[in-house]
């Protein structure tokens, strides 16, 4: 599918969709409790819907509606499948890994297009330790793994994705044991850490927290059911609030302004830049702003770089992205990605290793542009098409479905002009 996106200003409000990282983790503990949960504001998208087949096959039951889910838990994990497709969903599979691990029978993990090459070396690390049976394919997946986890101590690098710590943080509670998480190394995006602990928490499960060096797991405790709303999502929220720094007119409202979401971050990012950001009468939005060059750090916010590439490619000046190798690791190696198609557009942007260098430009053009699949990269260059001299077109721009299926939805709702081509 593609999109051919003619140049116009968005306007309106429109609620912003769920937290899908509050989503994950709120379905995945009411599958582990004991007792009914209902889980409302949920978007299904794929890879929420994936989550929801995977804790489906470890025993959880559960009924899906228009925007919420009524879950039966399992109280624990019973295994009721031998093998699980977390699709293209990199938090489903580092998740359900170590949680279908407390059981013992024999499993298979497979996943489709990228996520069969996201890395799972740490996981693969503690079967080697653990003695563990696992055979993987030409890539990561799929994973063939026969035998269970064992509470005790677990070093994990901080520095590489927070996923692993909380498919542990979600399982080691369950051992007939206890456990420590020492981070050996400094841990990368934290505020996923607190999502993952304040529902853990909600939950009824304790976890000590010593300064994120380490965490203390007691063994034996139990998921006891509890009912959850969840809040926007700041991550997709990101691409509106740059489309009101670039001179559109969009509010959101079902945002949290205290929220744990590190992606809030964007907030401060915006006013790097030199935007004004207000949250006013339970509505957030940015005012079109003059926008100054910044350097932005993305140790803990990767989903930002598409969108906030596509502003520091307009700020005057020279801009820089640091500390962002972790782009290089998602749906695409979004770095080489997003310089590839946006130096169609007119910016001029260089790369190294870890970081992104922009040149300020003031006219982007319309062109041809490839999503390579990535579903941030199809809604940051629709952002961009509100202010191109021409059209943009994006190929494979089906690929918001993953996050966000109802993307160009809300895009029509706040005035977009396109035309979507199979």
């Amino acid at each position: 599918m593609q999109v051919v996106i003619r140049p116009k200003k968005l306007t309106g409000t429109i609620a912003c969709v769920p937290s899908k990282s509050y989503s994950h983790r709120a379905i995945i503990a009411a599958s582990l409790a004991s007792g009914k949960s209902k889980i409302s504001n949920l978007l299904f998208s794929k890879d929420i819907l994936a989550t929801i087949d995977c804790c489906r096959a470890i025993g959880a039951n559960i009924e899906v509606f228009d925007d919420y889910v009524i879950i039966t838990g399992a109280n624990g994990v019973k295994r009721i499948k031998e093998s699980i497709n977390a699709n293209e969903s990199g938090s489903t599979i580092r998740f359900m890994i170590p949680i279908c691990l407390v059981n013992d029978s024999p499993i298979i993990f497979e996943g489709e297009n990228g996520l069969v090459k996201r890395p799972l070396d740490t996981y693969l690390e503690i079967f080697d330790k653990q003695n563990i049976c696992y055979k993987k394919g030409e890539d990561y997946l799929p994973l063939s793994v026969k035998g269970s986890i064992k509470p005790g101590v677990y070093d994990i690098r901080g520095d590489i994705s927070s996923q692993f710590i909380t498919g542990l943080l979600f399982s080691l509670p369950l051992l007939n044991g206890d456990s420590i998480i020492n981070i050996t190394t400094n841990l990368e995006s934290k505020a996923y850490i607190d999502l993952t602990l304040d529902i853990l928490k909600l939950y009824n499960i304790e976890i000590v927290n010593n300064d994120y060096k380490s965490f203390i797991i007691k063994g034996n405790q139990h998921y006891k059911a509890c009912d959850y709303v969840v809040e926007g999502d700041y991550s997709q929220a990101a691409f509106f609030l740059v489309a009101g720094a670039l001179g559109n007119d969009c509010k959101l409202s079902c945002m949290n302004i205290d929220s744990l979401q590190g992606d809030k971050k964007i907030i401060k990012d915006l006013e790097a830049f030199g935007v004004d950001v207000v949250y006013e009468n339970g509505l957030l939005y940015a005012k079109k702003s003059k926008l100054n060059p910044a350097t932005i750090d993305f140790s803990q916010s990767p989903d930002l770089g598409p969108i906030l590439s596509v502003l520091a490619g307009l700020a005057s000046g020279q801009s820089k992205f640091i500390n962002a190798s972790r782009l290089r690791i998602k749906e695409c190696d979004r770095i080489t990605a997003v310089i590839e198609e946006l130096t169609k557009a007119g910016y001029i942007i260089s790369e190294t290793e870890s970081e992104m260098h922009f040149t300020g430009i003031s006219n982007p053009t319309g062109a041809i542009l490839d999503s390579h699949n990535d579903h941030r990269l199809v809604m940051a260059f629709s952002i961009l098409a509100t202010i191109t001299n021409s059209p943009i077109t994006i190929l494979n721009s089906g690929a918001v479905s993953k996050s966000y299926p109802t993307f160009f939805k809300d895009y029509k709702k706040l005035g977009g002009d396109f035309d979507e081509l199979d």
